[in-house]
């Protein structure tokens, strides 16, 4: 569902899978080959939440006012308030990003992490614990960041070209 909200109407690339059992409300922008899976909330009021290019948001995710970079994974169950996550980066399930929070590139938040208000996560460094510790990513997890990230890819345009949940 794409609601306006405050003179602003949610922006959908063609080329974008939303199921049809997302929330979309406001200043809201998906790019190209994104994917929003059921279950997702974004509310653009009182700040834009933008989602980058071949970014997956999956279920039960909420993103206020959050601006997620190109080729980033957003896990199951997972909050992203007032944050930003740049690119080539994976948010695992049930975390959450709070409030001027910055996930830098090519970075893990591990499942369950808890990254305060205000906290930055240098690029190449994963996010553990809650509150979020840090370490560096070893190759095998950036190589798990693109794995995850083509499969998502790939997985939307499947279910986007087969008119699943649209």
């Amino acid at each position: 569902m794409q609601h306006p909200l405050d003179g602003h109407q949610p922006a959908v690339a063609v080329s974008a899978f939303v199921s049809e059992m997302s929330y979309l409300v406001g200043d809201v922008a998906v790019d190209e080959r994104a994917s929003l899976w059921p279950f997702t909330c974004l509310r653009g009021d009182g700040g834009a939440t933008v989602v980058g290019s071949e970014t997956n948001v999956q279920e039960f995710t909420m993103l206020h006012g959050a601006e997620l970079g190109d080729e980033v994974t957003v896990g199951h169950n997972v909050v992203v308030d007032y944050a930003t996550v740049e690119d080539h980066s994976l948010v695992g399930m049930q975390s959450a990003v709070l409030r001027g929070a910055t996930v830098e590139s090519n970075c893990i938040v591990a499942a369950g992490a808890v990254v305060l208000q205000g906290q930055t996560i240098p690029e190449g460094h994963m996010a553990y614990g809650a509150p979020a510790e840090t370490k560096p990513l070893t190759d095998d997890q950036l190589d798990e960041i693109a794995r995850v990230h083509e499969h998502y890819v790939e997985l939307g345009q499947q279910y986007k070209s087969a008119g699943r949940f649209e």
